[in-house]
Parts: C-alpha cells; sequence; structure tokens
C-alpha cells in the first residue's frame, strides 16, 4: 500500500493529514537582514545603512501607479525664505533626481509642496522627502539634513526649553547659554560625542540623529537646563561613549 506525504505549501501551511513540515520563517531572515545592516556615518550624523528591499520596491512601484499621487506640504516661516531661495538647488536636486519626486514652493500658502509622480519608485520616498524639507525649515545645515536621505532610522525631535523647567527672564537665557557654551563650544561638544546635530532656535531645541543617540543628547541638555555645570555632563557622556563603543 503506497503512503503519500501530505502537501506542504510555503510558509509551513498545514497538510491533508495533518502534519506539518518546518519550512525556514521569513522572520528568521528578516533577522538576518538586520543583523547584517550595518551602522554608517554621514557627516557626523550616525544610523542604519539605506536598505533596498526588490520585492517591496516592486509592490510599491505598483502601489504608486494603482493610487492617485499623494502630496506632503511643509509651511515656511518668514525667516527661513531667503535661506530656502538660496539653497533652493541643493533641496531641489536630490528630490527631484534621486528620489523621482515632484516639488515646488507655492508663493501663495508659503509651503514647500512634494508629489508623487509616475516616475518615483518608492511610495516611502514621499515622506522622507518631507522630513528632509522640514528638517531644513527647522534650521538645519542642507548637508546635515541629507542625513534623512541617505540613512535610515534617523529622526526629528523638537521640545522647549520650559518643558523641562519652568523658566522665565534671566533664567531662561542663563539656561540657553549653558546649552550653547562660550562659542558654542558646548552644544558642539554633545553632538560630537553623541553623532547627532542639535539647532538651538531661541528656546526651542531641535535634534537630527537615531533614536538611542537623541535620548543620550536630551538627556545632556535636560542636564544642562536644570543647572548642572557643562564639566559635569562631559564626564557623563564621556562614560556613556566609553559603554557604547565597548558593546560595538
Amino acid at each position: 500500500m503506497k503512503t503519500t506525504m501530505p502537501e506542504v505549501n510555503e510558509g509551513g501551511k498545514k497538510g491533508e493529514e495533518g502534519d506539518f513540515v518546518q519550512v525556514s520563517s521569513r522572520k528568521a531572515t528578516k533577522r538576518k537582514r538586520a543583523a547584517d545592516s550595518a551602522v554608517e556615518i554621514v557627516n557626523g550624523i550616525e544610523g542604519m545603512a539605506l536598505s533596498q528591499h526588490p520585492s517591496a520596491k516592486r509592490q510599491n512601484r505598483k502601489q504608486a501607479a494603482d493610487s492617485e499621487f499623494e502630496t506632503r506640504k511643509v509651511p515656511v516661516p518668514s525667516h527661513r525664505y531667503t535661506p530656502l531661495k538660496d539653497n533652493w538647488m541643493k533641496i531641489f536636486t536630490p528630490i527631484v533626481e534621486h528620489l523621482q519626486l515632484q516639488v515646488r514652493f507655492n508663493l501663495k500658502t508659503r509651503q514647500v509642496e512634494i508629489r508623487t509622480c509616475k516616475d518615483t519608485k518608492d511610495i516611502s520616498y514621499l515622506q522622507k522627502a518631507a522630513d528632509f524639507v522640514k528638517a531644513f525649515i527647522l534650521g538645519f545645515e542642507v548637508e546635515d539634513a541629507l542625513a534623512l536621505l541617505r540613512l535610515d532610522d534617523l529622526f526629528l525631535e523638537s521640545f522647549e526649553v520650559t518643558d523641562v523647567k519652568p523658566l522665565k527672564g534671566d533664567h531662561l537665557s542663563r539656561a540657553i547659554g549653558r546649552i550653547a557654551g562660550k562659542g558654542g563650544r558646548t552644544k558642539y561638544t554633545i553632538e560630537n560625542a553623541t553623532k547627532t546635530r542639535i539647532v538651538l532656535a531661541d528656546s526651542k531645541i531641535h535634534i537630527l540623529g537615531s533614536f538611542q543617540n537623541i535620548q543620550l543628547a536630551r538627556r545632556a541638555l535636560c542636564n544642562l537646563i536644570m543647572g548642572s555645570p557643562p564639566s559635569k555632563v562631559y564626564g557623563h557622556l564621556r562614560n556613556v561613549a566609553a559603554r557604547v563603543s565597548e558593546r560595538l
């Protein structure tokens, strides 16, 4: 009497006789890809290397073709008109040539409008371009904001000095001065130690970097706001940097 093995589809589906055959799971493949992904540093900003999955690209290309064109709008405050005009070609070129998107500055609404088109290969490029423009509008240099396009796992975080401690008048000014340091030395030290970029806009603070590095930079900034001397913050950053280097 012949015995037939139950048919098993890909992914380990159940056969006719209720048996299971172990098949390589997709989760293991994803973990392997995550482990193989390297950490890169672009212009002093640390992040994960940009991953390209052909299957995802084909799917996203099909979705972009089937659905209507999507748009993102980034408002521009009046004090950023001149920097935007001076650096327009540096912003325009990577969005149009590399991401295959359409971009324009609407003079009536004072907004930068970014839109997908039939040549857009990946729908996620739209959000990357919007984050890139938003980072520049917040005050980051174009070269620093480009890291959002070249690296994965980068974020923007914003908060105010008064969110950490309710300060007013001269107390607020002194807290901002402790963050910047003489000639911006304190801010540069925190940026280099945490591999992030920091923008001080009056009482607002914007941080660009990976999730873990943003937490390190924010902790150091909060300690300065609360009144810790810069030397103590430097020592803590050195200890943290030594622990991170040991893990790597």
